[in-house]
């Protein structure tokens, strides 16, 4: 069961590059509607399974990450728009290297050798993606596109790092997510009435893509994942790692034909390989000890 609810929620979030597109509105309406739409489930389910008290610093800190989720998804959405699903997706997992060395810097948790291969691997991965500037790249700006996507993983890390502080004395995700994807709302609604990118018209079937993008890759996929990995070996999270992404590259080409240039084929294998090596650093050296939590595998959400 635990497996199966890890795959489930790896291969759900591996749609929502694609429900944006498929959506076919703005960045910001996409990541406005997708927070709203998911407020109403989110508290069905910390009514039901998670209403608790909670101090307010670590409500606080659980509506700050959310606001870090919506900023992170503003720039993603423009990443896709520029460079397309499955590499806005890729570079989102960027976020891994950030949190290692946000807890490096911040934490004083020193990194393992595996991360200084990494790191090298993934900027010279991320400049690949990019196309180099070549006429076969895949996207309609491959370097902004890249440049948002850097932007992604640096703020999807911050929200990670915040989440996780303000559910570390929880047992159950509910309540937290609940106000963060409030945070994220908020930070939505701002960003999007700042550009003056957010639409507020209803539209069929644009709508019934951020439904699905809203209940699919926010509510259902982020819980499942949020359930599951913690319960798996580490070894099974490093795979699951590189899935994500993977899965969505290849609907990517099939539904939209993003065919990418030989150069951006290269950088993306360098570039999940500088992700996956600190994950394969924490296999090593804790294979029998405490399991990872979610985000060492959730890319973007």
């Amino acid at each position: 069961m635990t497996h199966l609810a890890a795959i489930l929620g790896v291969l759900i979030i591996s749609f929502s590059a694609i429900f944006v597109r498929l959506a076919g509105v703005s960045p910001d309406t996409a990541a406005f509607y997708r927070t709203l739409y998911a407020v109403p489930a989110l508290a069905a389910l910390w009514l039901a399974f998670g209403a608790r008290g909670r101090s307010w610093k670590l409500q606080a800190l659980a509506f700050a990450s959310g606001v870090f989720l919506g900023l992170d998804l503003a720039v993603w959405h423009r990443a896709i728009h520029w460079i397309g699903a499955g590499l806005a997706t890729v570079l989102g997992n960027t976020q891994v290297i950030f949190v290692g060395l946000a807890a490096w810097l911040l934490h004083g948790e020193r990194p393992r050798r595996s991360m200084f291969f990494g790191i090298p691997l993934a900027f010279a991965g991320m400049t690949m993606v990019s196309g180099l500037g070549r006429a076969d790249a895949y996207g309609e700006n491959p370097l902004l596109g890249t440049f948002f996507g850097l932007l992604t993983g640096i703020t999807y890390a911050v929200f990670l790092l915040l989440f996780r502080s303000s559910t570390r004395n929880s047992s159950t995700p509910f309540g937290a997510f609940f106000v963060c994807t409030l945070g994220a709302l908020a930070a939505s609604a701002a960003v999007g009435a700042g550009s003056g990118d957010l639409d507020l018209a209803w539209s069929w079937p644009a709508h019934g893509w951020l439904i699905a993008l809203a209940l699919g890759s926010q509510v259902a996929g982020w819980l499942m994942i949020a359930y599951a990995l913690p319960r798996l070996p580490a070894a099974e999270t490093s795979i699951l790692l590189l899935l994500q992404p993977m899965a969505t590259v290849l609907w990517a080409l099939v539904l939209f034909g993003e065919a990418l240039s030989p150069v951006q084929w290269a950088g993306v294998l360098l570039l999940l390989s500088g992700v996956a090596l600190p994950t394969a650093g924490r296999v090593l050296t804790r294979r029998n000890r405490a399991k990872p939590s979610p985000d060492a595998v959730t890319g973007a959400v």
